[in-house]
């Protein structure tokens, strides 16, 4: 691994004074290579800390751009970046908060074909989309290229965070759970309404996009217990945290 420049030893002191960080786990961080797909409300949080955070690479895949109505919730836009790209946007803030953080802008939409062609590239996948297909389609492509994935969604005032690694077998031995072992199929359409339609706190994208962001660390710089067969659920509303736990089922995909 690269070693830190004084300016990265200076920028990162907070997380270097960590035993369980250290130097070794700040040099994890900045060889690390992470794709997030949107540059939304999840996305935006997830962006800013990992780029703070030291994250060497970080991939962004949204075919948006930035409208008025994003500005309540995805706060690594600004008014002046209105009528931008999302990724452009995006990658313009964290080259102001990081310069040694790298971005690469992909404006399109994840999809499998996308992910057959660039998602080896990276360590890591984050998804912080508003849809059941890419939520699918990006939990079939990281247990395909065997890389972990961290996952949330939000609604209204609530929102859950979960990490997936299927291709991996816990301490019994049994391979853990997929996706589809939590949610076997998508709701049918028009069941589950988007922001747009039901709305959302911004604020809620806040809390969300930054425990994906501490999951993420805890990956890359291998310490703490991730959010593996755990899916943890936040009530905005009655201020409350729960954890389900979910296994892999026989008959999953």
């Amino acid at each position: 691994m690269e070693p830190l420049l004084p300016e990265e030893l200076a920028r990162y002191h907070r997380h270097i004074l960590l035993p369980e960080i250290g130097g070794h786990g700040q040099q994890r961080l900045k060889a690390s290579r992470v794709l997030v797909i949107g540059a939304g409300g999840l996305g935006s949080p997830v962006l800013q800390y990992l780029a703070a955070a030291g994250v060497g690479t970080l991939g962004i895949i949204d075919d948006d751009g930035v409208s008025l109505s994003n500005l309540q919730r995805q706060v690594i836009h600004d008014t002046g970046t209105i009528g931008e790209q999302k990724t452009e946007s995006a990658a313009q803030a964290i080259a102001r908060l990081n310069p040694h953080c790298r971005v690469i802008r992909h404006e399109q939409r994840f999809d499998l074909p996308f992910a057959a062609d660039h998602l080896a590239r990276y360590t890591l996948l984050i998804d912080g989309s508003d849809n059941f297909t890419t939520r699918y389609a990006a939990a079939d492509a990281a247990e395909q290229t065997q890389i972990p994935l961290v996952t949330g969604a939000v609604g209204r005032f609530d929102g859950t965070v979960t990490v997936l690694k299927p291709y991996e077998a816990g301490p019994d031995g049994a391979l853990l759970p997929r996706y589809r072992d939590l949610f076997p199929e998508p709701p049918p359409e028009g069941l589950v309404p988007a922001c747009a339609e039901a709305g959302v706190v911004g604020a809620l994208t806040g809390v969300i996009g930054t425990l994906m962001a501490m999951e993420a660390i805890k990956l890359i710089t291998a310490i703490g217990e991730p959010l593996v067969g755990r899916l943890l659920i936040y009530d905005g509303l009655a201020a409350r945290f729960d954890t389900i736990r979910y296994k892999r089922r026989g008959t999953a995909r």
